[in-house]
C-alpha cells in the first residue's frame, strides 16, 4: 500500500536567493528507519536522475530523522545519490553488524567521525534539519543551518547549536535501547542527553512544513513536498539470541512505534496541509524475502530494498514531476 497526496502547487514569485528559477519551494523530508534507508537512496537515486544535477541544487529545504538524517546530511553538503550509496553499504555491516548498543554505538560515532570529521553545519550547502529527541526536556531537539530557520530567534541563532555534523547525526540515528543515548556538546545549550528523533517524529515532514511556512515565509501554493520512507515490511525471522533480546520490552515495540509515528504524521499532513502539494513515496511489501528491520545489516538483502525504492519511484514519476516542477 502506498501513500500519495498531491495538488499542483503555483511557481513561486518574490523568493528567497536560496531559490533557483521561477518554481516551487520545494521540501525533502526523509523518515528514520536504521538501515532500511537503502529504499529511500533507492528513491532519491531517480529523482536526482530525473532533475540531472545534484539533490542539493534541486531542493531549499531537507529535513531527516535518523537515518535520514545521515541522507540529508550528506546530500546537504553536495554529495551525490551514488556516492550516498557507497557509503551506506560500507556504513551498515560496520555498525548493525554488532551485537551490543554500546558497540554499535561506538561504531556509529566512528563512522560519522569518518565520513564528516570536525565539519559544522556552517559547512552545509542548503538549508537542513536534523530531528534528535531531547531526553532531559522530553521535546524535540532540531539541528539547524539557517538562522531564518530560527522562527524569530535568529539574533541569538547559532547553526547546528555549534556542534559538529557528526554529533547532530549521531544523537539523530541513536535509536535507544538498541544504541545508547549520546550526550552532545553545544554552544548555547549545555550537553543535552540526546537519543533518535523517531521519538518524536519518525517522519518529519511536519517540522520541515513548519519552517517552510514560517522560516521562509512561504504559502501553501508556493510549497512542493517530497515526503520518502524506509518502505514497510515484515518482520524477519530471529535467531535464538535475538528471539531472547526482542522478547524483552522495549525492544520488541520499537519498529512498531517508529511505523506508526511516520503513518500518524502523514495522516495529520493531509488533514491540516491538504492544500499542499506533496507526494509521500512509501510502499508495503509482504514478500518474505524482503522481510527486515531497523537493524538488518545483511547487504544483500538490503540491495533488493534499494531496487524497490528504485521501483516505487517509478510508480510515482508522473505525480514527482508534477509536483516538484522537474
Amino acid at each position: 500500500m502506498s501513500e500519495m497526496n498531491s495538488a499542483s502547487p503555483k511557481s513561486s514569485e518574490g523568493s528567497p536567493s536560496s531559490l533557483k528559477g521561477d518554481r516551487p519551494f520545494r521540501v525533502l523530508s526523509l523518515d528514520g528507519g536504521g538501515s532500511k534507508g537503502v529504499y529511500t537512496l533507492g528513491v532519491l537515486k531517480e529523482v536526482e536522475a530525473l532533475a540531472g544535477q545534484p539533490l542539493c541544487e534541486v531542493f531549499d529545504l531537507v529535513f531527516g530523522t535518523s537515518t535520514g538524517s545521515i541522507i540529508a546530511a550528506l546530500i546537504a553538503r553536495g554529495r551525490s545519490i551514488a556516492e550516498i550509496e557507497k557509503l551506506y553499504f560500507e556504513l551498515i555491516p560496520n555498525v548493525m553488524g554488532h551485537r551490543l548498543s554500546s558497540s554499535r554505538t561506538a561504531a556509529l560515532r566512528e563512522q560519522a567521525n569518518k565520513v564528516f570529521g570536525t565539519e559544522t553545519f556552517s559547512s552545509f550547502r542548503m538549508a537542513i534539519g536534523i530531528v534528535c529527541t531531547n531526553c532531559d526536556l522530553e521535546r524535540p531537539m532540531i539541528f539547524k543551518y539557517s538562522p531564518q530557520q530560527a522562527h524569530g530567534r535568529a539574533a541569538t541563532f547559532i547553526p547546528g547549536f555549534g556542534s559538529t555534523i557528526a554529533d547532530a547525526v549521531v544523537a539523530s540515528c541513536s535509536a535507544y535501547p538498541f544504541f545508547k543515548k549520546v550526550k552532545v556538546k553545544t554552544a548555547n545549550q549545555g550537553e543535552p542527553l540526546l537519543m533518535d528523533g523517531g521519538y518524536v517524529a519518525n517522519n518529519p515532514t511536519l517540522f520541515a512544513l513548519a519552517d517552510a511556512y514560517r522560516a521562509f515565509g512561504k504559502g501553501p501554493s508556493e510549497i512542493a513536498v517530497l515526503s520518502v520512507g524506509v518502505g514497510n515490511y515484515n518482520e524477519p525471522k530471529k535467531t535464538v539470541f535475538h528471539e531472547v533480546l526482542f522478547s524483552l520490552w522495549p525492544f520488541r515495540h520499537i519498529n512498531k512505534m517508529f511505523n506508526v509515528s511516520s503513518t500518524t504524521i502523514e495522516q495529520l499532513r493531509v488533514i491540516l496541509f491538504a492544500d499542499i502539494a506533496c507526494v509521500r513515496i512509501n510502499e508495503a511489501y509482504a514478500q518474505p524475502e524482503y522481510a527486515t528491520d531497523l537493524l538488518d545489516s545483511d547487504v544483500k538483502k538490503l540491495r533488493k530494498l534499494n531496487t524497490l525504492g528504485r521501483e516505487s519511484f517509478a510508480k510515482f514519476e508522473r505525480d514527482v514531476r508534477n509536483v516538484l516542477k522537474l
